[in-house]
């Protein structure tokens, strides 16, 4: 089997690790290997909010076993991604790094939004049929609650609750007690009652429930009472009895569920129960896929050229009113500026160009608030919007390239994303900059385009006499950037070149 067909998607939950490796050929996908290992990431978060190194020492030894498994694919065919527990670790940018060296690959981090989608997405790939559905998903430290139609999201929520943080919360030390399990419900009431109008539009077709915690809760279910599959409310409750007679973790006796589950199942069910009684359901169908899923056909929608993050950027245009005209002027010049430089400073790449096309048609985003200091508005609006697709890092990408590219120009704006990525945004962000100041007037550029190089580490645009003589608001603009750039560290000249005179 080539390792350019193999893709892979990799879950750094809040409970558990996931991957699950895929074959893609012209004739679909073909699952070739799933692995799985309990991290408990969420239960290493210290008062401080950040992962204990025990903690990220067992996560690092475990993702080191998953980068043997698919060493020798192809970047663009392995997606990482923490949901919960790194959203929360105030050092999870220093965990990612070291996540990303022993994997291989990057490891990034997703909104509770993207997780949300993802989910969904994944559950869809099993669940084809038409009809409106509500989907649930119960992680160790959230919960996504997504409502929709076929394969159409309509509401999608990830509730700061989960089987790890509410084990902990109220069954601390394995203890089962009645009234903690209704504290524990009341908890769960409270957080599912604020997104219940916009879920329950009507009862759904399908209710499907997905992650390890609800397929424990379904195998409990049929070993308490014997119900084949699938779960209800006394199915639920029977679970529950069961759970408080008990009254710890060590006293359990079920034998469908692992002793690793069988420690937070406690916290999970208190969850479920209360989203079945908010929601009025009354029964629930259980699917085997859940996030990892969901990437891996986020993978291969990127591998056929039906990249959702194209269609996110189109949304936010049409919502914002943007100038499509102009943007794409700009993205046009930008793009011919990158394939210029591209060799000379190692960026020739494939997602380099998307990045630098999604900034230039959202470079004036900002006008939707206000023209004054429109570049900080944008910023802020992609640091903040849902954009389906993208990661965390991948909107800071973005909002940091927006940021700097008009008036003062400072590597300071790339200082929060990855090392990785520093340098290289900053550049694209200085591509950016050339390119709209080209195009100030709006219009198309008349004669021939000045061309970018790279010459002994300095940035080189080279123009025309007659050029600049035709366009003297960007000769004054030029000299203005010059200044600009050398003041926030870039080495930049502009070089009036008598040989491109026509």
């Amino acid at each position: 089997m080539s390792n350019e067909r193999i893709i892979a998607a990799v879950d750094l939950g809040s409970n558990s690790f996931h991957m699950i490796v895929a074959e893609h050929a012209d004739q679909g996908l073909q699952v070739v290997d799933r692995l799985k290992e309990t991290v408990r990431l969420g239960s290493g978060l210290d008062r401080k909010r950040r992962l204990d190194q025990a903690t990220m020492r067992r996560a690092l030894e475990c993702l080191e076993r998953f980068g043997q498994r698919i060493r020798g694919a192809p970047k663009t065919g392995v997606r990482a991604v923490g949901t919960s527990a790194l959203r929360m670790a105030r050092n999870s940018d220093e965990f990612r790094i070291e996540a990303s060296r022993v994997l291989g690959y990057p490891v990034e981090v997703v909104s509770g939004h993207e997780e949300a989608r993802l989910i969904y997405i994944g559950v869809g790939s099993e669940y084809l049929t038409s009809g409106s559905r509500l989907v649930v998903d119960i992680g160790g430290g959230s919960t996504e609650i997504i409502a929709g139609e076929s394969l159409s999201l309509s509401a999608a929520h990830s509730l700061h609750m989960g089987c790890v943080t509410f084990t902990e919360r109220f069954f601390a030390g394995g203890s089962i007690a009645r009234e903690s399990f209704e504290e524990a419900e009341i908890a769960a009431r409270l957080e599912v009652r604020a997104v219940e109008r916009s879920l329950m539009q009507g009862s759904p077709d399908f209710v499907i429930g997905s992650s390890g915690t609800i397929q424990a809760i379904e195998r409990a279910i049929g070993e308490l009472i014997g119900n084949a599959s699938g779960i209800d409310l006394e199915g639920l409750r029977v679970v529950k009895e069961h759970l408080l007679h008990r009254g710890h973790v060590r006293a359990l006796k079920l034998e469908s569920i692992k002793a690793s589950r069988a420690q937070v199942l406690a916290g999970g069910l208190a969850i479920l129960l209360s989203i079945f009684e908010v929601l009025g359901l009354d029964r629930m169908k259980v699917s085997q896929n859940a996030l990892r899923e969901g990437l891996l056909a986020d993978l291969v929608g990127r591998r056929l050229h039906d990249d959702v993050r194209d269609l996110s950027v189109q949304r936010v245009m049409s919502r914002t009113g943007l100038d499509r005209e102009h943007a794409g002027r700009v993205e046009a010049t930008a793009l011919v500026f990158l394939e210029q430089v591209g060799s000379a400073w190692n960026m020739d790449r494939d997602d380099l160009r998307s990045v630098l096309a999604w900034a230039a048609r959202l470079h004036e985003v900002g006008l939707w608030i206000s023209h004054r200091a429109y570049h900080k508005h944008g910023a802020y609006l992609l640091s903040h919007a849902s954009l389906d697709g993208f990661s965390d890092d991948g909107q800071r990408i973005l909002a940091a390239i927006v940021r700097g590219h008009r008036r003062k120009f400072s590597y300071e704006y790339f200082e929060g994303l990855l090392p990785e990525w520093r340098e290289t945004a900053a550049r694209l962000c200085v591509i950016l900059r050339l390119a709209v100041l080209l195009h100030r007037g709006r219009g198309a550029i008349s004669g021939t385009l000045p061309s970018l190089h790279v010459k002994n580490n300095t940035l080189v645009l080279r123009v025309s006499n007659a050029w600049l003589r035709e366009h003297p608001l960007t000769a004054a603009d030029l000299e203005v950037e010059t200044k600009n750039l050398r003041a926030g560290g870039c080495s930049f000249r502009v070089s009036v070149d008598s040989e491109m005179e026509p």
